[in-house]
């Protein structure tokens, strides 16, 4: 027997040390199981998600029609509104957040790509601090004028600001921000026309003053709100800056229909959360996406409203394609000379 063979004082001996190692590997073997607990109930409480805009903005529009679709999932979904600074500081909430899965970003070419690389003193790093969960939709921008301009078309406006050197200037989301950078694409593209940008905090208050009378031009990403006042006659959609005309409104021309080649301008959206989240939670997050973005009445709800929906939906093809799109845009902010505020 054992008791034969190993004196009392040495099985006491070998009974600590293997108790000893025991509790020492103890809280190790729990960790791992622990995350996969936690992970498995994920979520056990209200998502925020991040909208780095004011209300009314295309990220509103659809950070909003995501929410929505994926709360039946998830569970309670918080929008907060955190506009200013291009998208800067509702991006660099998600990155200094915890990596949970519990703050979510509605990403884009603003807040990924553009306005990082013209601030002077970026508060993230765009590939590094965040992990792309799904790029699922893009949205073109547009030329738009105040009802009471006296141009009906892309080329009647040319030679409107040709007449008026330095008496117009046109509304942007902000200094580095897509619009900003097709509103200059647009000036160069036009022959070097003399127009100034107002840089604004959101699309709202631009639209507004538009409307006032405020300002006469606006580059903005298409949303319904805009295809609506369009077609109410209360302001003039003149060109889509793409490469095709919009499903949603197909008699308005590309500007290079227009007579403007080249001149194209596109955002993407996505989802973003910071780069240490879990993967199970990515994926989770990921196959949500999925699954509503293969619903056709949401692609076509999106299509409704200005966006066109990409399907090719998993986190490497989403972090390939940010990546692919700041190695396009990198050399026009560069040219540019272009900073953020």
């Amino acid at each position: 027997m054992l008791e034969a063979v190993i004196p009392k004082s040495k099985e006491c001996a070998a009974t600590r040390i293997t108790r000893r190692r025991f509790l020492a590997a103890g809280p190790v073997l729990a960790m791992p199981i622990a995350n996969v607990w936690a992970q498995a109930r994920y979520p056990s409480r209200p998502i925020r998600l991040i909208v780095p805009s004011v209300p009314g903005g295309v990220h509103d529009v659809i950070g909003r029609l995501w929410a929505d679709r994926i709360q039946p999932q998830f569970g309670t979904i918080v929008v907060e509104n955190r506009g200013g600074a291009g998208g800067l500081l509702g991006a660099s909430d998600v990155a200094q957040s915890a990596p949970d899965g519990y703050s979510v970003l509605i990403g884009s070419t603003n807040t990924q790509v553009l306005v990082p690389a013209t601030a002077s003193r970026p508060p993230y790093d765009p590939i590094r601090n965040f992990a792309a969960v799904s790029v699922f939709a893009t949205s073109s921008t547009a030329l738009v004028i105040n009802a009471g301009v006296p141009a009906k078309d892309l080329q009647g406006f040319i030679a409107y600001a040709k007449a008026n050197p330095g008496k117009l200037s046109y509304g942007s989301v902000g200094n580095g921000s897509i619009t900003n950078f097709a509103g200059e694409l647009f000036k160069r593209r036009a022959g070097g026309l003399d127009i100034v940008q107002v840089p604004y905090k959101g699309v709202g208050p631009i639209t507004s003053d538009l409307l006032g009378g405020q300002i006469p031009v606006m580059i903005a990403n298409v949303t319904g709100q805009l295809l609506d006042l369009h077609r109410a006659g209360k302001l003039r959609i003149l060109a889509i800056n793409a490469g095709a005309r919009l499903k949603a409104a197909p008699d308005i021309p590309t500007a290079a229909e227009a007579g403007l080649p080249d001149m194209v301008a596109q955002t993407f959206f996505g989802i973003f959360v910071p780069a240490a989240t879990p993967r199970p939670i990515v994926a989770q997050l990921g196959d949500a996406t999925q699954q509503i973005m293969s619903d056709p009445h949401f692609q076509k709800q999106l299509i409704g409203v200005g966006f066109d929906p990409l399907l090719d939906l998993s986190a490497e093809n989403a972090d390939r394609f940010v990546r692919a799109e700041t190695a396009r845009w990198l050399p026009v902010v560069r040219a540019s000379g272009i900073k953020a505020e």
